[in-house]
C-alpha cells in the first residue's frame, strides 16, 4: 500500500467499504428472511464446511490452473498481435475484421463450438477461453502500441541498441500501463468464462460444482464458492497487480 493511500485514508476506507457491503447483505437477508438469501454466517459456514472437507480446495486448484493457462496464452498471443498492428500499420487492415468479429462472438457461442470440434476435452476448454480474451488484449496493446513516443525510438537507433534492449528499456515500459490493464480485464473475464465452460462440458472445477450445487438449490453453498473464488482474485489483486502498479509510477517519475 502507498504512504499517499495510508495518509488519505484509502486502506481503511477500504475495509469499511467491505464492511458497509456485509452490513447491508445481512440486512437484506433479515428483511427477506428467505433461504434463497442466505446471510453471511450461512454461507460462512457452508465454506467452512467445504473446506475442511477438502472439495473446496480440491475443485478450486482445478479452476484457478485453467484460469492461469488461459490467461497466459490469450495475454501473449493478444499482446504480440496488438503489438504489431500497432508498429506496422499495414497489418491493422487484414486483422482488424478478425478482432471486430471474435469480440462481437458470444463467449457461450465460441465455447459450445469449441466443444463441438474439439470435444468435451480439456484442451477445448482452454481454447475456447484464450479465444474469447485475445481479441480484447489485442486491441487495447494495439493503442497502446500505437501512443508509443517516435522520440524514445530515435535514441534507440542513435544509441544502436539492440532488439531485445530496446523492448525491454524502451517499449515495454511505455507498454506497461496497457499491459497492466489487459491484465486486470482479462483475469476478471476469463475466470468468469471458465466457469461457463466448466458448468457446460467439465465434470470439476467450480463452475461444475455450482452447477450441482444449483440444481440442489443450494443456495448458501452456491455464494460460498464464489466468495471463494472472488476473495482468490483480490489477493492476486493484493499480491501482483498493486505492486506492479507501484513500480510503474516509480517508472513515471
Amino acid at each position: 500500500m502507498r504512504a499517499a493511500d495510508i495518509r488519505s485514508g484509502g486502506g481503511w476506507q477500504g475495509f469499511a467499504s467491505v464492511l458497509l457491503f456485509i452490513g447491508l447483505w445481512q440486512i437484506g437477508a433479515v428483511f427477506a428472511d428467505s433461504r434463497l438469501l442466505p446471510g453471511p454466517a450461512a454461507v460462512l459456514a457452508s465454506l467452512i464446511g467445504e473446506a475442511r472437507n477438502g472439495v473446496l480446495f480440491h475443485h478450486l486448484g482445478i479452476t484457478l490452473a485453467r484460469v492461469g493457462v488461459s490467461f497466459v496464452i490469450a495475454m501473449v498471443i493478444g499482446a504480440a498481435l496488438g503489438i504489431a498492428l500497432g508498429l506496422w500499420r499495414a497489418l491493422d487492415p487484414w486483422l482488424n475484421p478478425w478482432l471486430v468479429i471474435l469480440l462481437n462472438v458470444p463467449a457461450l457461442v465460441v465455447i459450445i463450438l469449441t466443444y463441438i470440434w474439439l470435444g468435451l476435452v480439456e484442451t477445448a476448454l482452454l481454447v475456447a477461453v484464450a479465444l474469447n480474451k485475445i481479441p480484447n488484449v489485442a486491441v487495447t496493446l494495439r493503442e497502446g502500441a500505437r501512443a508509443l513516443d517516435r522520440d524514445y525510438a530515435e535514441v534507440a537507433q542513435v544509441y544502436r541498441l539492440g532488439p531485445w534492449t530496446t523492448l525491454r528499456d524502451i517499449i515495454i515500459p511505455q507498454l506497461a500501463p496497457y499491459l497492466l490493464g489487459a491484465a486486470r480485464n482479462g483475469l476478471a473475464l476469463i475466470w468468469k468464462i471458465v466457469l461457463v465452460a466448466e458448468l457446460l462440458g467439465r465434470s470439476n472445477g467450480v463452475g461444475f460444482q455450482l452447477q450441482s450445487y444449483f440444481q440442489l438449490f443450494d443456495v448458501p453453498r452456491v455464494m460460498a464458492y464464489a466468495a471463494a473464488f472472488v476473495a482468490c482474485v483480490l489477493l492476486i489483486e493484493l499480491l501482483v497487480f498493486a505492486p506492479l502498479d507501484r513500480r510503474m509510477d516509480v517508472w513515471r517519475r
